[in-house]
């Protein structure tokens, strides 16, 4: 009976489903996080009666014919690359970026990761880095005696520094965009890889044109809406039950055959 099997791949598809919806409910409060949605194609089907095959020797054709799904498959699950909100913080190394972009981070192996995730400190010795101490590319230093630091919508970073009326050029940050950026792989950490499906990326200004802009003192938040992820888990597990209500009803049958005398 082909139901149990077809089944079963609708349970198996539903069990990724829920798995996507609830890592998504997980990173709710996760800086820059991207929400993901399971993306489903259905499996080959079986021709007992083939469609456009001849129904008689006076050239008639079967119009629909009989051909039976096996199921279902995950095809993809796809990242949603929309825009956060911006909440305020008011620390001066958290950014955000307001638009398209990716902040370039160097990891310890000398790749170039990239984020959204704007919450970023000074290390010992002055450097921009992220929260697990990878250097913000372009490296830019933050002097020691710095009593304020400016960044404003380009990326310019300036500081004041003790005694001097005129801020201080330190560094320039800029952003990075992908043809694709749903074919950026995530490896946690709230940072990303460039693949081939993602394209090689671009370098700019924050500002100009296709890139967003800085704003200072403030964190891109999740793009999940709760509402929606809740509603999406609600009809995943019905769908998951409904499967397996088929799954149980194919039994009852088998089990009917097996009493015939």
């Amino acid at each position: 009976m082909r139901s149990l099997s077809i089944a079963s791949t609708g349970m198996l598809a539903q069990q990724l489903n829920v798995e996507v919806i609830s890592n998504n409910i997980a990173n709710m409060n996760t800086t820059g996080f991207k929400r993901q949605r399971a993306e489903f194609q259905d499996l080959l089907y079986q021709n007992l009666r083939r469609i456009g095959s001849a129904s008689s020797d006076a050239g008639t054709i079967v119009p629909s014919g009989v051909q039976l799904g096996a199921g279902v498959r995950a095809n993809a699950v796809y990242r949603i690359t929309e825009q956060g909100n911006l909440t305020s913080t008011s620390n001066p190394y958290d950014l955000a970026i307001n638009g398209e972009g990716y902040f370039r981070i160097q990891l310890p192996s000398g790749e170039d990761a990239y984020t959204r995730a704007g919450a970023f400190s000074v290390d010992p010795q002055g450097q921009l880095v992220t929260q697990d101490g990878y250097v913000v590319s372009p490296g830019i230093t933050i002097p020691t005696d710095a009593i304020d630091v400016a960044i404003n919508t380009s990326g310019t970073v300036e500081v004041k520094l003790a005694g001097q009326s005129t801020p201080q050029n330190v560094g320039q940050l800029e952003l990075a965009i992908f043809p694709n950026e749903a074919g950026l792989e995530a490896i946690g950490d709230n940072l990303f890889l460039e693949t081939p499906a993602s394209g090689a990326p671009q370098t700019g200004v924050p500002g100009s044109t296709g890139y967003g802009d800085i704003r200072q003192g403030f964190l891109e938040t999740s793009n999940v809406n709760p509402v929606q992820e809740v509603t999406n888990l609600i009809a995943a597990q019905r769908a998951y039950e409904m499967n397996s209500k088929v799954i149980s009803t194919s039994d009852e049958m088998l089990a009917q055959v097996t009493q015939l005398r």
